[in-house]
């Protein structure tokens, strides 16, 4: 085995093996790409706002990046589309549990075991995301401004319209980037469904794979066989059923913690 080899952090792999996984069974809504093809560590997320809420018909881009120890430690999420939410900081930054380190903060409210742990991954956090914009925690908001007006809005029961207002705005605001960007947002629930693997733009992906497992492609065969079966069953955990006819959301066990922020 060579240097070259040798050098290669076990973080390089297992986010290698991630983005092969979520490339071949993508999470409905999002579409994940490298920002740069030779640089794991950060990814570029694509969000779909779901139908039937006020993000419908959205297009939002996002950078996760992540640390040389993860998955000991949690990656950061940071919109670039501009965002109102009670859970989101003016730069961007999304608050939530699931991404802060798992220390005892008892200041912070949140318990331990909501916090990350290396056992999460990209498809959790994607999942606890989506959950985020549609169920905000106004308890400890990063935007109180938005806190305050999502409640106005949410126990008004939609009569006070300033918050769901900005939100349209942003959404039809983002219209002009999916059509620079070639890309078809899903506006119905059977479009939204639709699981498309994302294009490689050229070789180097494949390239990287087989740079990084030749060596050792026997030895991880059974871990890879293992990770398959994990990831089909993380994919369950947020799939469209069809009910004569019709399609419905449905959740499998979703981490109550995605929708704690600090």
């Amino acid at each position: 085995m060579n240097m070259a080899h040798q050098a290669t952090p076990s973080s390089q792999k297992a986010l290698m093996m991630e983005l092969k996984s979520l490339q071949e069974q993508p999470v409905e809504g999002f579409r994940i790409t490298l920002v740069e093809e030779s640089d794991l560590y950060n990814w570029e997320v694509a969000i779909f706002g779901p139908p039937n809420t006020l993000y419908e018909g959205g297009y939002f881009k996002a950078h996760i990046k992540f640390p040389v120890d993860y998955p000991y430690s949690p990656p950061t999420f940071r919109f670039l589309t501009k965002m109102w939410h009670p859970n989101i900081y003016e730069n961007g930054d999304v608050c939530i549990s699931i991404l802060h380190p798992p220390v005892d903060d008892p200041q912070s409210g949140e318990l331990p075991s909501e916090r990350w742990n290396p056992t999460q991954n990209v498809r959790t956090i994607l999942l606890s995301v989506i959950s985020l914009l549609n169920e905000p925690n106004t308890f400890s908001p990063a935007n109180v401004d938005a806190s305050v007006m999502f409640r106005k809005w949410r126990d008004s029961k939609g009569k006070d319209k300033e918050y769901a207002e900005i939100i349209r705005k942003q959404v039809l605001s983002t219209a002009a980037e999916a059509e620079r960007d070639g890309v078809k947002v899903p506006t119905t629930l059977d479009e939204y469904c639709v699981q498309t693997r994302v294009p490689s733009q050229d070789s180097s992906s494949d390239l990287l794979y087989d740079d990084l497992y030749d060596d050792d492609m026997e030895e991880e065969d059974e871990d890879e066989d293992e990770s398959e079966m994990e990831s089909v069953g993380e994919a369950g955990a947020i799939s469209c059923l069809e009910d004569g006819g019709t399609s419905t959301r449905h959740y499998d066990n979703q981490d109550d913690s995605g929708n704690e922020d600090s």
